[in-house]
């Protein structure tokens, strides 16, 4: 959970996905974002459309969402916005680990630290495309033991020159690796794992836990276990909880039962001491172009006051 110092927040998703999506409302999204007092925002993980997936999403056959036909590259998008902003948070939630190489992507994620003046928190999860794993030279079946070498190769690339890596799966050869990030040791860390391997993961190497639609509930449950997982000299996770306007694949609800059921998320993320609550608007039917991006962030300032109490 957040300390005691912390005030939770309410962030919110860039215009990524969907052919009405362009650079210019990603701007102008930023932009008003933060004027209002959001206070992250965040971009996800794809790169391409397969028109028949082996694994589906959530289940077998099913197809992904239409909004993830066209989708903008997540960390040039947070360099863009980093451009634009000076105080919002910046994250990812989340970057597949199989779509990346752990020195590459550190060297990525750092520039953007640097480009933000330390405003990065880099979320990762192990994905479920088994044809982007394969267009990025990796397997699906072994993303979990990758995962547990990537994160201390990439965590390697952050610490101090020169660096060297040896695993079972990355090799760092004793090199400089640079630019560092602002944040030192690191920045946040944020899981979006969920499975019990990942959430043993989570618990070993993770600052913070990214639950997507649970009620707080559950999520104190699943909080308190990975937490007596962790060294104890550790600080608990924090929680960066999302709430979906509209969730994949399902059907429209009424626009004010959904604000009600976001003001009570919000209420409830303030009250359990998250971090953040994060909206997701992506897949809302209700966007259908530019224009209504930038109206939304008006739009949903009732969530803003919830949390504000």
């Amino acid at each position: 959970m957040a300390s005691g110092d912390d005030v939770t927040g309410v962030g919110i998703c860039l215009p990524q996905l969907g052919s009405h999506v362009t650079s210019e409302v990603i701007r102008d999204f930023a932009i008003k974002a933060e004027e209002l007092g959001y206070s992250g925002l965040w971009v996800q993980d794809h790169f391409m459309y397969p028109l028949s997936p082996a694994r589906g999403y959530g289940g077998k056959g099913v197809m992904p969402p239409e909004q993830y036909r066209s989708v903008y590259a997540p960390t040039e998008t947070l360099a863009y916005v980093a451009a634009v902003t000076s105080r919002v948070r910046l994250g990812t939630s989340i970057l597949v680990a199989g779509n990346h190489w752990p020195v590459p992507l550190a060297q990525r994620l750092a520039t953007i630290d640097q480009m933000s003046h330390g405003r990065l928190v880099a979320g990762l999860g192990v994905g479920w495309s088994a044809e982007e794993h394969a267009a990025a030279g990796t397997e699906v079946t072994t993303r979990g033991r990758r995962m547990d070498d990537f994160v201390p190769a990439l965590l390697a690339c952050w610490g101090d020159d020169p660096v060297s890596y040896d695993g079972p799966i990355f090799t760092i050869p004793l090199s400089y690796v640079d630019p560092k990030p602002v944040q030192r040791p690191r920045p946040l860390l944020l899981s979006g794992m969920w499975s019990a391997d990942g959430l043993a993961r989570t618990a070993k190497w993770f600052d913070a836990w990214n639950p997507a639609g649970l009620k707080s509930t559950k999520v104190a449950e699943m909080i308190e276990y990975m937490n007596g997982l962790r060294d104890p000299d550790r600080a608990p996770l924090q929680v960066f909880s999302r709430s979906f306007v509209q969730a994949p694949l399902t059907p429209r609800q009424d626009d004010a039962d959904v604000l009600r059921r976001l003001v009570s998320d919000a209420e409830a993320a303030r009250q359990n001491g998250y971090v953040e609550l994060t909206l997701e608007h992506n897949f809302w039917e209700g966007i259908e172009s530019p224009a209504d991006w930038i109206a939304l962030l008006d739009r949903f300032l009732p969530v803003l006051d919830a949390v504000r109490g």
